[in-house]
């Protein structure tokens, strides 16, 4: 099937095929006749699997024939990251169209977004803490909308969104149409679904959560203490031309990043610490190939989108089957292929096997030839005692000694002015 014959608008086609794409992704077949059609929709879709497109792509061409200057459409998204990759997959689709959007997202100022509700957009592209912050404004309503998205909404549910997301339907239209796209369908979203939804059409809903079919799959056991010397052989020996590398906290990516950076690689982070333009610049540069490793935590999972990404790696065993998925998931995207390894310690090996069982599939592992996996973790500096100074530096009461260090030669200049 090609996407000409899916009934869409001639710009939208047209958009469609710039960007490359001649035949939907299974998910696109699937979900976009029913959403044409008008029906409410819950679909089960993992991803890189085209989602996006598939529940865009019936509401631009709905839109495009609609009375403008008024948001009608919709899109919650659990991350900064992930409704701007929405904004930007919109803007590329409707590039031969009228339509217009805006993403509204913590972490930037609030005028262009108070803009964008003034002006009447076509779709807003949001997250719903920001949101809620806007509808707390008179300028904010949107009783023109009739097109609702729900985009990864496992992930929302966990990050803790779910009451944030019932108060964003409050200040909704009831009669509209939704789109319900997760990837996996726990019992909250099930309720969640059930509440929001009217007779809708369900897809895939019965199969099981896995990496997508291009992503080869490597388990490379090393001790706790070695994982960052691996990783550098690995990066050091060309086994990978670019990387995004996930770890289990901020502070572990922080910590590798400058472990690389110190090894001469170009490295940057992105995570909930780091300002929205410093998570837009790294992006931007691991995108550009600036950056040939960006490190990253789960919060940015679902929003990293890039194309022909060869390599992750997960640096820490994800602890939940479902986030192994989704960062593997960041390769492979659109039918495409891509490597997946995952650094596997010995205090890991457990949320290893429950990732085995989810998948239904045990790993391959992998040794590195030459790699010294013996090599013991070198010991830390000893701690100083309490009240230690170093020998030599006398003792200055009321911190003069802190002050000398700040000001060179103050003592002399005070000798001076009494001189003078």
């Amino acid at each position: 099937m090609s996407f000409s014959r899916l009934n869409l608008h001639p710009g939208l086609v047209q958009g469609v095929k710039d960007l490359g794409f001649t035949r939907p992704t299974p998910i696109q077949a699937d979900a976009i006749p029913p959403a044409l059609a008008g029906r409410d929709l819950l679909a089960c879709a993992m991803t890189g699997s085209g989602k996006t497109a598939a529940f865009l792509l019936p509401i631009l061409h709905k839109l495009i024939d609609e009375r403008r200057g008024a948001t009608r459409a919709l899109v919650l998204t659990p991350t900064r990251e992930l409704a701007a990759q929405v904004l930007g997959d919109l803007t590329d689709l409707a590039l031969h169209t009228p339509i217009t959007a805006a993403a509204v997202y913590g972490g930037v100022g609030m005028a262009p977004q108070e803009h964008a509700f003034r002006s009447g957009v076509d779709v807003i592209i949001g997250t719903p803490g920001r949101l809620l912050d806007h509808f707390r404004a008179p300028y904010a309503k949107l009783a023109g909308l009739k097109y609702l998205v729900l985009d990864e909404a496992d992930r929302m549910l966990d990050m803790g969104f779910l009451p944030d997301i019932r108060r964003v339907l409050r200040h909704l239209p009831s009669r509209r149409q939704t789109l319900f796209f997760s990837a996996t369908i726990p019992p909250p979203i099930a309720t969640l679904a059930h509440e929001m939804l009217r007779d809708p059409a369900t897809i895939n809903v019965e199969r099981r959560a896995a990496p997508a079919v291009g992503i080869t799959q490597a388990i490379y056991p090393v001790p706790q203490h070695l994982k960052t010397a691996l990783l550098l052989t690995l990066l050091q020996r060309n086994e990978m031309q670019e990387a995004l590398v996930f770890t289990r906290t901020k502070h572990r990516a922080d910590r590798l990043s400058r472990q690389l950076a110190a090894a001469g690689l170009a490295v940057e982070r992105i995570h909930g610490n780091r300002s929205q333009l410093q998570r837009t610049r790294a992006l931007e540069g691991f995108k550009s190939g600036k950056y040939r490793v960006l490190v990253a935590t789960d919060i940015a999972a679902r929003g990293i989108d890039v194309t022909a990404l060869g390599h992750v790696v997960n640096f820490d065993v994800p602890a939940v089957p479902e986030d192994y998925i989704h960062r593997v998931g960041r390769t492979a995207r659109a039918e495409m292929t891509g490597a997946a390894f995952t650094l596997v310690s010995p205090e890991e090996e457990t949320s290893l096997r429950g990732i085995e069982r989810a998948i239904e599939k045990r790993l391959p592992r992998v040794t590195v030839p030459d790699f010294d996996y013996t090599k013991s973790q070198e010991a830390p500096p000893p701690d100083r005692p309490k009240g230690h100074r170093p020998i030599g530096r006398p003792f200055l009461p009321g911190g003069a000694q802190h002050r000398d260090r700040q000001r060179p030669g103050s003592h002399a200049r005070r000798r001076r002015q009494k001189r003078s």
